[in-house]
């Protein structure tokens, strides 16, 4: 019978869907490492140079205060899309599971024929078979080649590809780089030909996390027992441990017990008993259901869907519900204050540290007398250019008189990505206050600034001024 006879329209299988995000994200996890504008990529963390890119803006590594945003709004990100559909992120996101659709569907299965079919999962090739043996070597070494280029693509968002390539023409050179090339390869091939889906049940600890964050409206495979019937008998289950699962025969159930959505999932499990710690939401059971109960005129019993609606039968699943709301609003809140800061960045960075020397105190040529303080100013070009710098002093308004710069004299140029340290003396012969007592430390605030670029390349720092008491002055000859 076909789906004319029937009038059930079997729609575009999630299995294909998923193939066409894989498709996606592969090409744009390869592609993005190489894209760059104004010598910045989209997310690079540097740790050679010391530089996070992010949006294409580069930041130096005292700008880190970004990194704990992404972090955050990457967990909450993947909590959110659990709470509100399951483990979507396993099944359509991860690459362990995109791994093992293009190793298990696509080399084995498609290119090498050493599987039959991509919908059952369940039967093993035949290893006995020397054919099977040379299409088994022949898939590993395939993935192997894959898993090398999976492995630097990870790398290229910490060291850039030009780079990256020309380290490995020097690998005595760069053992660090070769070692973790190596080692993540290794993992790869191991993972993903020989540890395959016990990944997913046994090491990821997302699977463990997964049962806290559902609730009754929570989006899943799931198995209609209202229509399908209850395939096992828990109680029977629970109670014969050791013996095979009991099948109870329901006169009016409407599953056909063709076991579809068993053969095809990649975890192994029987959807059918209802939610388990091992289903990663990849929907290929609603796949399987949908074409079988399609022949026969009626829709799948299994579906993806929630408790709420399906099951319980309360109405229509709520997606907008105050767990999902306060996910949202974290998000768009972390979201903002990230922009925010990004777009407070400063093109130049500077630290000043003061010298242990309070001051010094002399009688110039002229007889004024000249009070030094010494620091260290230790700066950082992040634009892409050579630029020259030079900085001013601003006193608090209450205090008469000014601290002019006197080493250095004239501006000073800094190659970009390096820092520069420089010895920097203000000096003042004013009086700046009178206090017979105490030396004085006045408040001061360094404004630096990139000559031609005076209003954008700007920063300022707040110091000290260290001004001696009166008797220091009057007894200087």
């Amino acid at each position: 019978m076909n789906e004319k006879n029937v009038g059930i329209k079997i729609p575009t299988s999630w299995r294909i869907k998923r193939y066409y995000l894989f498709i996606f994200l592969t090409v744009v996890s390869l592609v993005l490492p190489w894209i760059k504008i104004d010598e910045s990529y989209f997310f690079l963390l540097n740790f050679d140079k010391l530089e996070l890119h992010l949006a294409f803006v580069k930041f130096d590594m005292q700008e880190l205060y970004l990194l704990p945003f992404l972090l955050m709004i990457l967990f909450l990100g993947i909590f959110g899309m659990t709470v509100m559909g399951g483990r979507v992120f396993c099944g359509w996101i991860c690459p362990q599971t995109i791994f093992r659709v293009i190793y298990r569907d696509l080399i084995e299965t498609k290119l090498l024929k050493l599987r039959k079919r991509i919908k059952n999962k369940q039967l093993e090739p035949d290893m006995s078979i020397f054919q099977n043996k040379i299409k088994k070597a022949a898939a590993i070494l395939i993935w192997t080649a894959l898993a090398f280029l999976a492995s630097a693509d990870l790398i290229w968002y910490f060291v850039p590809p030009e780079d990256f390539f020309n380290y490995l023409a020097n690998p005595l050179d760069h053992m660090i780089l070769v070692g973790t090339l190596a080692a993540s390869a290794i993992f790869l091939i191991y993972d993903i030909v020989f540890l395959q889906e016990d990944y997913c049940i046994y090491v990821c600890p997302y699977s463990r996390v997964q049962s806290v964050l559902y609730d009754e409206n929570t989006v899943m495979a799931l198995y209609n027992t209202n229509r399908g019937g209850h395939i096992y008998d828990e109680h029977k289950v629970k109670q014969f441990t050791k013996q095979k699962d009991i099948q109870v025969n329901e006169p009016h159930a409407e599953c056909t017990a063709c076991e579809s959505c068993v053969t095809v999932c990649p975890t192994h499990i029987d959807i059918r008993k209802g939610l388990q710690l091992e289903c990663i939401n990849c929907l290929e059971c609603v796949d399987a259901c949908t074409v079988v109960m399609g022949k026969l005129g009626k829709p799948s019993l299994v579906t993806w869907s929630s408790e709420y609606e399906t099951i319980d039968k309360k109405g229509k699943t709520q997606y907008l519900r105050p767990k999902i709301i306060a996910y949202i609003v974290l998000l768009v809140g972390l979201l903002v204050g990230m922009v925010f800061m990004g777009g407070n960045k400063e093109h130049m960075l500077l630290n000043i540290n003061k010298e242990n020397r309070l001051y010094s105190v002399q009688k110039t040529g002229d007889g004024r007398v000249a009070v030094d303080n010494a620091y260290e100013f230790l700066m950082q070009n992040t634009q892409n250019d050579k630029m020259s710098f030079y900085f001013e002093v601003i006193l608090p308004k209450d205090v008469k008189g000014k601290v002019e710069i006197f080493k250095p004299k004239e501006a000073f140029d800094i190659t970009p990505g390096v820092k520069k340290k420089k010895i920097v003396v203000l000096r003042t012969y004013d009086a700046l206050v009178e206090d017979g007592r105490h030396d004085t430390i006045i408040p001061i605030t360094i404004r630096a600034y990139a000559l031609g670029h005076e209003d954008k390349i700007v920063v300022f720092r707040e110091s000290t001024f260290t001004y001696p008491r009166a008797d220091v002055i009057k007894n200087i000859k």
